[in-house]
């Protein structure tokens, strides 16, 4: 049996278990398994390969894409440039275990948002600092796309600042808008961020990473002001597919 597997706090919510259930269905892998794997603490994840003993590839989500860094033996150039980890390979040589991290938030962010910006989408806010926002960066300065990340800490850093900030000419100067929050996200639906969203135009592109439900609050918003708007499945179909491609290469 070969497991994969899918790390974080929280996972009721989880698109990986599905898409990859389904996949080896469809393919036929009947000796391919993918869990979830809940931690209360990134500490416990060493807890992981003692109970496993057949690990061939992992999944890491919120809030742990940083935190598990450290328990690895080797990161990808691009995932230590993001400084956020998703993919886990698992190489075995003799005896020993070897961990690897990768990024494939990018390739599915980069995949997902390109085909909708024209040549007046030279700006972005991204709505959070957390571990989402970094692969989103990363990709916006892959491409020359100026970029400020509003954020609820009271101390900023170079490029970002607080919600109350943001107004009327800071939304018309910057048309990219990615919401890299979890608010929004099911069951909490009637949520959303805090944004003067009455500014908005259908010169705008409003990408969020939220994926359930299809229409966030957010896109309902951007939606009912004629911009462009696109949520994060297809990002995670993306991401998910080049995982698979790591793990087998």
């Amino acid at each position: 049996m070969k497991t994969y597997g899918l790390i974080g706090y929280r996972l009721g919510h989880s698109f990986s278990k599905r898409f990859f259930t389904e996949k080896f269905e469809e393919e036929g892998l009947n000796n391919h398994e993918y869990l979830n794997f809940e931690l209360d603490d990134i500490s416990l994840f060493p807890s992981i390969f003692q109970e496993n003993d057949h690990i061939a590839g992992l999944n890491c989500t919120i809030p742990y894409k940083q935190e598990v860094m450290p328990f690895l033996d080797e990161i990808d150039e691009e995932a230590a440039t993001v400084g956020a980890v998703n993919t886990i390979k698992i190489i075995r040589k003799a005896e020993k275990i070897i961990l690897k991290g990768f990024n494939t938030d990018c390739y599915g962010f980069e995949q997902s948002l390109l085909p909708l910006l024209g040549e007046k989408h030279q700006k972005a806010l991204i709505l959070g600092t957390g571990g989402a926002s970094k692969a989103v960066k990363f990709i916006l300065d892959k491409h020359g796309i100026e970029y400020l990340s509003a954020t609820t800490k009271k101390s900023l850093s170079a490029k970002e600042l607080n919600y109350e900030q943001i107004d009327e000419q800071l939304i018309k100067d910057h048309l990219i808008i990615i919401n890299a929050t979890p608010l929004g996200t099911f069951p909490k639906v009637d949520t959303c961020p805090s944004i003067p969203y009455e500014s908005l135009t259908p010169n705008h592109v409003l990408f969020d990473l939220v994926y359930n439900p299809e229409e966030t609050l957010f896109l309902q918003k951007g939606k009912a002001k004629g911009a462009s708007i696109k949520n994060g499945l297809e990002m995670l179909h993306l991401q998910a597919i080049k995982a698979w491609e790591i793990w087998n290469e």
